[in-house]
């Protein structure tokens, strides 16, 4: 199951770690660019990604499982879309570590 967002939640660094990994793989890149264009059924996928079924359907899993993209079914078909509240979320954890970051790293001569 997908992590569950609370408005204005703040992301803890467990959970920024999955969401990493989640987009950590060329294949799940695909398919999260595929879904930047709206929501698709797995068939519309395959034809985006060039993945098989089986393969499709495992990377789907992982990105559900993170909660960066929701499904919805609608009759014998399944609809898959990103959840923009997660990239949000991961997007302020990035700002917010950027923040932290004020002095660079001492030199040993």
């Amino acid at each position: 199951m997908g992590l569950v967002f609370a408005k204005k939640d703040v992301l803890a660094t467990s959970q920024a770690s999955g969401l990493l990994k989640a987009l950590a793989d060329p294949l799940r890149m695909k398919v999260i660019e595929s879904l930047s264009e709206g929501e698709c059924c797995v068939c519309d996928l395959m034809k985006k990604t060039s993945l098989a079924q089986s393969r499709l359907s495992f990377h789907l899993k992982v990105l559900k499982d993170s909660g960066l993209i929701t499904d919805r079914q609608s009759g014998r078909w399944v609809y898959y879309k990103l959840d923009l509240e997660a990239f949000q979320l991961l997007e302020d954890w990035i700002a917010d570590l950027k923040h932290t970051c004020h002095s660079a790293a001492n030199t040993s001569p």
